[in-house]
């Protein structure tokens, strides 16, 4: 079960959470669902070269709360906060009043979305795809990850039949509930097509305290 679904569906919460954080009625779900989309596909594009890991959406009392966890916070900020108030501005004639907030990414090396975003664009600009692919795990394990899996799939080097190749070096244990695997899918635009990118990084275990039961004798 645990090589076939997505590792972070199958941990919600256990060691991981959602993206989306609100309550909707009946009539307002799918306008909501919809936002959310809408929302993280603008950041993105608009902050392509800003190292986006993910975009948290919370709503509360009518306001959108917008949180981005970033490698490169000053590129979204601007200076004296200038470009972030203009998002917010643009984001604001859409989808009414919003709190936008940045966050750092502390460890860039061991997040998958960075990670799979750094060896797409780097294919993209005709890297070797076995070179950038073994870097990023030597980075991955430099900086404290437990085990690293990287999947290459497409025309790789151009080739006529697609094909996959994997990368791999310490311990991913999927069927692990407790384990903290991030994941992440990123498509890569060459000349010959578009080439997959799959990316897992294990970070270690979660254990949750058992709280001391006393039992009291009568």
């Amino acid at each position: 079960m645990g090589q076939k679904v997505h590792p972070k569906s199958l941990r919600l919460k256990i060691n991981t959470t959602w993206h989306s954080s609100w309550f909707a009625s009946k009539k307002d779900y799918s306008k909501f669902a919809l936002d959310d989309i809408s929302i993280r596909t603008f950041i993105f594009k608009r902050f392509a070269e800003a190292g986006i890991s993910r975009v948290e959406i919370g709503r509360i009392s009518g306001k959108t709360e917008v949180v981005i966890y970033t490698a490169k916070p000053g590129i979204i900020i601007g200076r004296q906060g200038t470009q972030i108030d203009e998002v917010r501005a643009e984001l604001e004639k859409k989808y009414g009043s919003i709190e936008l907030s940045v966050k750092d990414v502390k460890k860039p090396d061991l997040d998958a979305q960075l990670v799979g975003d750094n060896i797409a664009r780097q294919i993209e600009r005709r890297m070797p795809y076995r070179r950038v692919a073994k870097q990023a795990i030597q980075k991955a394990m430099q900086g404290g990850a437990k085990g690293i899996k990287i999947r290459v799939g497409g025309r790789l080097n151009g080739v006529e039949i697609a094909r996959n190749e994997h990368f791999k070096e310490g311990n991913i244990p999927l069927h692990t509930f407790r384990a903290i695997i991030d994941y992440a899918e990123v498509p890569s635009h060459t000349m010959y097509g578009v080439i997959g990118v799959k990316v897992w990084i294990y970070k270690g275990d979660s254990f949750k305290r058992k709280k001391n039961v006393e039992i009291s004798e009568k």
